[in-house]
């Protein structure tokens, strides 16, 4: 059986920008933010780790090019993780969105529609918890049914409230995410680019379904309003206490509520 790691403790880089710089990194069991001035290589540390995980997140004691990462348990040699970046570029079309009826497509709508796969797989496994609940007999079946359903509807009222400016609501008795305003209904590859990355950020989250796994965010800030900036990191930990955020960023904004103490400069890691 796979045993997935709780969170990573350290990261360690051998022989960075051609063996003239060594990174150790120790991380926060929650928070961790990599800051720095452009070029200093924040982007590069995130996509070393990354790359050694992208074989569904198992990891060797030495990772691709010289990356080590220490991890809780000791002994786990998985990783539940994500990837969510800054960029929404139109990218040529692929055969595949045609079930989405548009011929051009930006990388948030492409990650939007991959979400919306796995909120719907999320869905059938909540509902398939809630039923068991009710037909266990237990004299609290019907409270713990309801607890299943929680972090949905509070995911919901984060975005209706994100939202609320605009006047668009998720469609609640939808299965796909669909927005109402002023009586017409949106899509999610509808939204602008600022909605479309703060949803695929707490979707994303959402369905991993509060299990313990690191999300790796490098420079989610471009797209969003200064406000929900701020908002963003305890959003997340709202939705899932369990995860392990780790992230770059240029935006005082990001940290400036609570989270000053979790920066890390490059340069304080860098040996």
């Amino acid at each position: 059986m796979q045993k997935y790691a709780e969170y990573i403790e350290q990261i360690e880089i051998d022989s960075l920008w051609g063996g003239r710089k060594h990174i150790v990194w120790d991380l926060d069991r929650r928070v961790n933010v990599l800051s720095g001035i452009n070029g200093v290589g924040k982007s590069t540390i995130l996509n070393k780790v990354i790359k050694g995980l992208t074989q569904g997140g198992e990891f060797p004691s030495h990772m691709l090019k010289g990356v080590h990462l220490k991890v809780f348990p000791a002994d786990a040699k998985w990783i539940r993780f994500d990837v969510i970046r800054s960029f929404d570029h139109q990218v040529v079309e692929r055969d595949t969105m045609e079930k989405m009826d548009m011929k051009y497509f930006s990388d948030l709508d492409w990650l939007l529609f991959r979400l919306q796969r796995k909120y719907l797989d999320y869905q059938v496994n909540i509902g398939n918890r809630i039923i068991a609940a009710l037909q266990s007999g237990e004299p609290e079946s019907a409270v713990e049914a309801q607890k299943f359903s929680e972090p949905k509807k509070h995911f919901q009222d984060i975005i209706d409230d994100l939202f609320s400016a605009t006047g668009k609501k998720i469609v609640r008795t939808e299965n796909e995410i669909r927005f109402s305003q002023v009586g017409e209904t949106l899509s999610p590859y509808q939204l602008s680019s600022g909605e479309k990355q703060i949803l695929a950020i707490l979707l994303m989250v959402l369905v991993e379904d509060q299990q313990p796994y690191v999300l790796f965010m490098d420079e989610p800030e471009a797209s969003l309003h200064v406000d929900w900036q701020k908002q963003m990191i305890d959003l997340i930990l709202e939705l899932n206490p369990n995860v392990q955020i780790i992230l770059t960023t240029h935006s005082p904004a990001v940290i400036m509520d609570g989270w000053m103490e979790h920066v890390t400069e490059v340069s304080d890691i860098t040996f």
